[in-house]
Protein backbone atom coordinates (compact mmCIF):
# COMPACT_ATOMS: atom_id res chain seq x y z
CA UNK A 1 0.00 0.00 0.00
CA UNK A 2 1.41 3.46 -1.02
CA UNK A 3 1.01 5.36 2.52
CA UNK A 4 3.15 8.44 1.04
CA UNK A 5 0.05 9.28 -1.55
CA UNK A 6 -2.24 7.99 1.08
CA UNK A 7 -0.91 10.94 3.41
CA UNK A 8 -1.00 13.60 0.81
CA UNK A 9 -4.17 12.57 -0.78
CA UNK A 10 -5.57 12.80 3.24
CA UNK A 11 -3.16 16.18 3.86
CA UNK A 12 -5.14 17.85 0.64
CA UNK A 13 -8.54 16.93 1.88
CA UNK A 14 -7.97 17.77 5.84
CA UNK A 15 -6.63 21.10 4.13
CA UNK A 16 -9.67 21.82 2.18
CA UNK A 17 -11.81 21.06 5.10
CA UNK A 18 -10.26 23.02 7.54
CA UNK A 19 -10.40 26.29 5.01
CA UNK A 20 -13.76 25.60 4.19
CA UNK A 21 -14.71 25.81 7.33
CA UNK A 22 -13.00 27.86 8.93
CA UNK A 23 -10.39 25.79 11.08
CA UNK A 24 -7.31 26.26 9.83
CA UNK A 25 -6.11 27.75 13.30
CA UNK A 26 -8.13 25.35 15.86
CA UNK A 27 -6.80 22.38 17.45
CA UNK A 28 -8.70 19.28 15.64
CA UNK A 29 -7.02 16.47 17.78
CA UNK A 30 -9.51 15.41 20.15
CA UNK A 31 -12.20 15.68 17.94
CA UNK A 32 -9.69 13.61 15.32
CA UNK A 33 -9.73 11.49 18.35
CA UNK A 34 -13.40 11.21 19.22
CA UNK A 35 -14.40 10.76 15.45
CA UNK A 36 -12.10 7.65 14.62
CA UNK A 37 -13.96 5.85 17.85
CA UNK A 38 -17.03 6.86 16.40
CA UNK A 39 -15.78 5.26 13.05
CA UNK A 40 -14.70 1.88 15.06
CA UNK A 41 -17.37 1.49 17.00
CA UNK A 42 -19.76 2.16 13.00
CA UNK A 43 -17.23 -0.66 11.67
CA UNK A 44 -18.27 -3.28 14.46
CA UNK A 45 -21.68 -2.69 14.15
CA UNK A 46 -21.31 -3.64 10.20
CA UNK A 47 -19.65 -6.67 11.78
CA UNK A 48 -22.14 -7.04 14.27
CA UNK A 49 -19.13 -9.47 15.67
CA UNK A 50 -20.10 -8.58 19.33
CA UNK A 51 -23.87 -8.88 19.38
CA UNK A 52 -24.37 -12.59 20.13
CA UNK A 53 -27.75 -12.04 21.06
CA UNK A 54 -28.70 -11.94 17.61
CA UNK A 55 -28.84 -13.97 14.32
CA UNK A 56 -28.73 -11.29 12.01
CA UNK A 57 -25.47 -11.65 9.58
CA UNK A 58 -23.12 -8.73 9.00
CA UNK A 59 -23.39 -6.22 6.57
CA UNK A 60 -22.09 -6.88 2.80
CA UNK A 61 -18.34 -6.94 2.53
CA UNK A 62 -18.74 -3.87 0.77
CA UNK A 63 -20.07 -2.10 3.32
CA UNK A 64 -17.69 -2.75 5.79
CA UNK A 65 -14.78 -2.04 3.93
CA UNK A 66 -16.13 1.42 3.28
CA UNK A 67 -16.04 1.81 6.99
CA UNK A 68 -13.41 0.77 7.91
CA UNK A 69 -11.72 3.14 5.42
CA UNK A 70 -13.28 5.85 7.32
CA UNK A 71 -11.43 4.35 9.57
CA UNK A 72 -8.20 5.47 7.84
CA UNK A 73 -8.88 8.96 6.66
CA UNK A 74 -8.82 9.53 10.75
CA UNK A 75 -5.83 7.50 11.09
CA UNK A 76 -3.95 9.36 8.65
CA UNK A 77 -5.33 12.88 9.08
CA UNK A 78 -4.15 12.06 13.32
CA UNK A 79 -0.79 11.33 11.79
CA UNK A 80 -0.84 14.48 9.52
CA UNK A 81 -2.25 16.63 13.37
CA UNK A 82 1.62 15.38 14.63
CA UNK A 83 3.34 15.52 11.42
CA UNK A 84 3.58 11.86 11.41
CA UNK A 85 3.14 11.52 7.82
CA UNK A 86 6.53 9.39 7.22
CA UNK A 87 4.73 6.43 9.90
CA UNK A 88 2.89 3.45 8.33
CA UNK A 89 1.85 0.38 10.47
CA UNK A 90 4.62 -2.03 11.15
CA UNK A 91 3.76 -4.80 7.96
CA UNK A 92 5.37 -7.66 9.20
CA UNK A 93 3.44 -7.40 12.55
CA UNK A 94 0.05 -6.22 10.63
CA UNK A 95 -0.19 -9.88 9.01
CA UNK A 96 1.07 -11.77 11.98
CA UNK A 97 -1.63 -12.87 15.25
CA UNK A 98 -5.30 -13.75 14.59
CA UNK A 99 -7.19 -13.75 17.53
CA UNK A 100 -10.69 -13.07 17.83
CA UNK A 101 -12.56 -9.93 16.15
CA UNK A 102 -13.94 -8.54 19.05
CA UNK A 103 -10.68 -9.22 21.08
CA UNK A 104 -8.99 -7.12 17.81
CA UNK A 105 -11.55 -4.64 18.37
CA UNK A 106 -11.06 -4.08 21.65
CA UNK A 107 -7.08 -3.93 21.03
CA UNK A 108 -7.75 -1.05 18.58
CA UNK A 109 -9.80 0.69 20.71
CA UNK A 110 -7.43 0.41 23.41
CA UNK A 111 -4.41 1.55 21.22
CA UNK A 112 -6.39 4.60 19.99
CA UNK A 113 -7.18 5.79 23.98
CA UNK A 114 -3.12 5.32 24.28
CA UNK A 115 -2.57 7.63 21.88
CA UNK A 116 -4.79 10.26 23.10
CA UNK A 117 -2.94 10.00 26.06
CA UNK A 118 0.38 9.54 24.63
CA UNK A 119 0.59 10.92 21.51
CA UNK A 120 4.16 9.94 20.85
CA UNK A 121 5.41 8.68 17.04
CA UNK A 122 5.92 4.73 18.17
CA UNK A 123 2.43 4.78 19.45
CA UNK A 124 0.62 6.31 16.70
CA UNK A 125 2.87 3.24 14.68
CA UNK A 126 1.15 0.73 17.12
CA UNK A 127 -2.49 2.19 16.79
CA UNK A 128 -2.25 2.29 12.40
CA UNK A 129 -0.46 -1.11 13.29
CA UNK A 130 -3.37 -2.56 14.92
CA UNK A 131 -6.02 -1.42 12.66
CA UNK A 132 -4.25 -2.77 9.88
CA UNK A 133 -4.40 -6.27 11.53
CA UNK A 134 -8.31 -6.02 11.96
CA UNK A 135 -8.08 -5.02 8.18
CA UNK A 136 -6.39 -8.21 7.68
CA UNK A 137 -8.90 -9.81 10.05
CA UNK A 138 -11.81 -8.86 8.01
CA UNK A 139 -10.14 -10.27 4.82
CA UNK A 140 -9.36 -6.88 3.11
CA UNK A 141 -6.34 -6.62 1.29
CA UNK A 142 -3.92 -3.95 1.29
CA UNK A 143 -5.40 -3.05 -3.10
CA UNK A 144 -8.97 -3.48 -1.54
CA UNK A 145 -7.96 -0.88 1.45
CA UNK A 146 -6.23 1.86 -1.12
CA UNK A 147 -8.42 1.06 -4.41
CA UNK A 148 -11.66 2.28 -1.36
CA UNK A 149 -10.14 4.91 0.86
CA UNK A 150 -8.92 6.32 -2.92
CA UNK A 151 -13.13 6.28 -3.85
CA UNK A 152 -14.14 7.45 -0.69
CA UNK A 153 -11.70 9.99 -1.02
CA UNK A 154 -13.55 11.85 -3.50
CA UNK A 155 -16.81 11.21 -2.52
CA UNK A 156 -15.96 13.22 0.97
CA UNK A 157 -14.91 15.87 -1.60
CA UNK A 158 -17.97 15.67 -2.84
CA UNK A 159 -19.76 15.54 0.12
CA UNK A 160 -18.22 19.01 0.84
CA UNK A 161 -19.06 20.87 -2.13
CA UNK A 162 -22.47 19.93 -1.07
CA UNK A 163 -22.67 21.50 1.98
CA UNK A 164 -22.08 18.27 4.10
Amino acid sequence: MNYDKLFAMQKALDLHIETMHGLRKEELFDKKVLALLVEVGELANETRCFKFWSLKESSPKEVILEEYVDGIHFILSLGITKSYEHIGPDMDEAESRDCGMTSQFLTVYNSINTFKADPREQVYKEMFTEYVKLGHLLGFSFADIETSYMAKNKVNYERQQQGY
